[in-house]
């Protein structure tokens, strides 16, 4: 069983946004750091955004900063990323990552978004 499911990927015009989940299963959601990824074809997967266990603090790539929200809700066991005023170059594959010093980590099988007109 996939522990992380993310959802909400899509096509979107430039200008426009989506709304990415990632649904935690099997494990304790509280406990884990989460963080988005992302990887475009013929480049390497890079962290877009981060968001620590209890929710207190964030952190975004560059590029994204200002256009992208990380928020989770763990009585949901979800993670979430708004992404507005997306550009061509956001398109990629969309992948969510828990983290535990304790536990490991784990990766979701990604979403797919793509900006264009």
């Amino acid at each position: 069983q996939v522990p992380l499911v993310e959802s909400g990927g899509g096509l979107v015009q430039p200008g426009g946004s989506l709304r990415l989940s990632c649904a935690a299963s099997g494990l304790t959601f509280s406990r884990y750091a989460m963080s988005w990824y992302r990887q475009a074809p013929g480049k390497e997967r890079e962290l877009v955004a981060a968001i620590t266990s209890a929710g207190s603090s964030t952190n975004y790539a560059d590029s994204v900063k200002g256009r992208f929200t990380i928020s989770r809700d763990n009585a949901k066991n979800t993670v979430y990323l708004q992404m507005n005023s997306l550009k061509p170059e956001d398109t990629a594959v969309y992948y969510c990552k828990a983290e535990s010093i304790y536990k490991g980590s784990y990766w979701g099988q990604g979403t797919q978004v793509t900006v264009s007109s």
